[in-house]
């Protein structure tokens, strides 16, 4: 018989499913606690050991679904390793530190990078990748995939002059404000004296008719 989910959760529990190459995919339930536990230590880069029975497994977290307003998982996705095999995740990236360019020189740090894709043996996985800013001394200074220090059997998997962190300058604008020709306004305000001929003058004779009637 099948539990709805909601009333798993009611009883402390999250239900969750895994499967991999060689693995067909199997739902499972587990401990909500237990479960938040090992994700806040292993994230979602670290092997974790998956136990059913007898048996167990080398997983990673695949997916996991979180609740918008709760913040609390609701439904995870293991994926089984295959033994002896590598594997290519996205670990986050960490910066640390402080960079002298951002400091002293009014320098703004941009994080191009938010995650490093990297392939290695389960065991060898990092949970994170430190990327320590004091080495952005100067504003042209910029921080490349191929400078970090991956662990051993760790391979970069993305293009090693792909930047992960650089300096931005910033730019101050000056807005340029029209010099006013303050005679202008003074005529403006007076009104102009409309000359015979121009447009909008009335006619000489228009104006000795005026005066005759007078």
């Amino acid at each position: 018989m099948k539990v709805k989910p909601k009333a798993l959760r009611q009883k402390g529990l999250i239900p969750a499913v895994f499967y991999g190459p060689k693995e067909e995919t199997t739902p499972v339930t587990m401990s909500l606690i237990e479960f938040k536990k090992v994700w806040k230590k292993a994230g979602e880069s670290s092997v974790i050991i998956l136990k059913e029975g007898n048996n167990e497994h080398e997983v990673l977290i695949h997916d996991l679904d979180i609740h918008p307003l709760s913040s609390e998982p609701r439904h995870v996705d293991f994926y089984v390793i295959e033994k002896g095999k590598k594997v290519r995740v996205s670990v986050p990236i960490v910066f640390e530190g402080v960079s002298p360019a951002v400091k002293d020189k009014g320098g703004i740090l941009v994080k191009v990078q938010r995650e490093l894709e990297v392939e290695a043996a389960p065991r060898d996985l990092p949970r994170e990748i430190v990327v320590n800013i004091s080495a952005l001394v100067e504003v042209t200074d910029v921080i490349k995939a191929g400078d970090l220090k991956l662990g051993s059997g760790v391979e970069l998997k993305i293009n090693a002059n792909d930047v992960i962190a650089s300096i931005a300058v910033a730019k101050e604008e000056v807005e340029e404000v029209a010099a006013v020709d303050l005679s202008t306004i003074e005529v403006e305000a007076k009104g102009k004296e409309v000359k015979e001929g121009e447009e909008g003058a009335a006619p000489a004779d228009a104006k000795e008719g005026k005066e005759a009637k007078k």
